[in-house]
């Protein structure tokens, strides 16, 4: 039962990551480029550099967040408000 509940957890935390991915891509063209740059182009041949690769994406994705925050930070603060609000709500 509890293993069945951690995996369940596990399941929706990479889920919610997959979903902020999948908003980043549609959202910034910077992201989107370096996304079809890495699934679209010859997979095989880019497996040799796969560790550069990750860096360079996950650097585009970490600045294209950065600028999605900034320009949208009340908003920002508002989910992440409401977030915590949501979570109380479930803990009670």
């Amino acid at each position: 039962m509890r293993r069945h509940f951690r995996f369940r957890e596990a399941l929706m935390s990479a889920g919610t990551v997959v979903i902020l991915l999948l908003v980043l891509i549609a959202a910034d063209d910077r992201v989107r480029d370096q996304f079809s740059k890495r699934v679209v182009a010859h997979p095989s041949a880019e497996l040799a550099s796969a560790g550069r690769q990750v860096r360079d994406f996950t650097t585009v994705i970490a600045e294209a967040a950065r600028d999605q925050s900034i320009g949208h930070a009340p908003l920002l603060i508002f989910t992440l408000a409401a977030a915590v609000l949501v979570l109380f709500m479930l803990r009670t």
